[in-house]
């Protein structure tokens, strides 16, 4: 389950960190669209990884924020 999930019409993001390999954590970002009886994913990560999960996930907040502004609702 996402940490933090934001709409915008029928988009949906979802935000969330991954732990890696190294300890470090990095932010993702799954974003869905409705569209009639299909959905369309696409997940994107944060290009830099963070030494915090918190740092991560806002990083993932900020990101998902951005892709929701470049959709058309």
């Amino acid at each position: 389950m996402a940490a933090v999930k934001y709409t915008k019409a029928d988009w949906v993001a979802q935000a969330d960190i991954q732990e890696l390999a190294n300890g470090q954590f990095q932010g993702v970002v799954l974003v869905s669209h409705e569209n009639g009886k299909s959905t369309e994913e696409a997940r994107h990560t944060v290009a830099a990884p963070s030494d915090s999960p918190e740092q991560a996930l806002e990083q993932a907040t900020a990101l998902a924020h951005r892709l929701l502004a470049d959709v058309k609702a």
